[in-house]
């Protein structure tokens, strides 16, 4: 039995669709669709089953799962021991990561871990936070670096760095020149919005929440899928917003856009690091969580220990 036909299957299952299978395991999708036809003809039984957008293992499909992942295991425990024998790091990382941190954090860190570990590639997924913790807890991704946290069975969470939010306007805006803005005053502006899924949706609503602001009063004029077109739609003049200083300490210093505090309001919100309990990191993963967990020290993160989520 081919051991890459019988991951892409276990990918299939997980996952319970063959276009996502087919984007995990980096293969098109015809391709994954033969090798589940490959598995069938040679176990001489049906394994999954297509019900309308989603494929669902049969009874053997299945039995042959459970097995699966303990042959797959067995190979990345085999895949590991060769690795220490040899004192040489190689392999893939599978991180994620909301846009803020995906962005402006891990790219600086992942060149420093690949000037040290040269055998190592990594691929670093970019999207929401709910999405990136959804991909963690299905084992798509070993480690993810979001902006907001909630309870999710089966997660770890910890703290990790942290982010300084401000009220972001054009230079030209009347705000601009005032040193702080109070919370009442928020209402009064058309607001442009990060997606819902975004860990910088949530962190806002939850940061005004906190200070007796009810997020939905905000004048909501536009939703948009990531930071680059909030801040392309603020130049324009669409509305205001609030974002991460990471993501407009450029157009700050090009006098392009300009940041405003809240009044009375810490604009601090803190990025955690998640992992599915119970999961073992490869070794390549583990020395990254190493350099990840040195530079959280280094910016001074608190690092408590891990929250466990039942």
């Amino acid at each position: 039995m081919d051991i890459r036909k019988l991951e892409v299957f276990c990918r299939v299952v997980e996952l319970k669709s063959f276009t996502r299978a087919a984007d995990t395991v980096l293969l098109s999708q015809p391709t994954v669709s033969e090798h589940i036809r490959s598995l069938e003809e040679e176990i001489g039984q049906r394994l999954v089953d297509r019900l309308g957008r989603e494929a669902l293992p049969t009874q053997a499909g299945r039995i042959l799962y459970r097995y699966g992942q303990k042959m797959l295991q067995l190979r990345q425990e085999a895949l590991q021991a060769m690795e220490s024998h040899s004192g040489r790091l190689t392999g893939r990382l599978h991180l994620g990561a909301g846009t803020i941190p995906g962005t402006y954090l891990l790219p600086e860190l992942l060149g420093r871990f690949r000037s040290e570990h040269p055998g190592i590639k990594a691929t670093l997924r970019i999207a929401g936070s709910q999405l990136i913790a959804q991909e963690v807890l299905a084992g798509e991704l070993e480690l993810g670096v979001v902006g907001a946290s909630w309870h999710e069975t089966g997660l770890e969470w910890q703290e990790i760095f942290s982010d300084t939010l401000a009220l972001v306007v054009p230079p030209g805006h009347p705000w601009a020149a005032r040193a702080a803005i109070p919370l009442d005053e928020l209402g009064s502006l058309p607001f442009v919005l990060r997606e819902r899924a975004s860990g910088t949706r949530r962190a806002v609503g939850q940061l005004l929440d906190s200070h007796g602001f009810n997020p939905a009063l905000l004048q909501e004029v536009a939703e948009m899928g990531s930071t680059e077109a909030v801040k392309q739609a603020v130049k324009a003049g669409l509305g205001v917003a609030i974002l991460s200083c990471r993501a407009v300490a450029d157009e700050v210093r090009n006098t392009q856009l300009a940041c405003v505090s809240l009044e009375g309001v810490e604009m601090r919100r803190p990025f955690y690091l998640i992992r599915r309990k119970r999961r073992e990191l490869a070794p390549a993963c583990t020395a990254f969580l190493e350099l990840l967990l040195a530079e959280a020290r280094r910016e001074g993160a608190p690092l408590a220990q891990p929250e466990k989520t039942p």
